[in-house]
């Protein structure tokens, strides 16, 4: 399908985008170009293809709920310019 450059500017229009005239030439090549690929995916037969949520039909391997890095937040406040009763003291951005 091709489109012409009066349709390119006026779908740039509705998507509030402000094309340079020398862009349209490209956007209507482009855009002609996944029209054209939307028309082939349409033509396909998929009669008798099973619908699926996802590609992948795995399940996720779980791990042990463990704690594997320990706490660690004195070493983190120990280089902070300003730390009170375990937390970070920071300037006053909001009056």
């Amino acid at each position: 399908m091709s489109l012409s450059s009066a349709e390119v500017t006026r779908i740039a229009q509705l998507a509030r985008l402000h094309l340079q005239p020398e862009e349209v030439t490209g956007l209507q090549h482009d855009l002609s170009d996944m029209l054209d690929l939307v028309g082939q995916m349409q033509a396909v037969d998929t009669q008798g293809v099973q619908p699926m949520a996802h590609p992948l039909a795995m399940t996720q391997r779980l791990r042990p709920d463990q704690v594997t890095v320990q706490n660690q937040r004195a070493d983190y406040q120990a280089v902070a310019p300003q730390v009170e009763d375990g937390l970070y003291l920071v300037p006053r951005v909001v009056e």
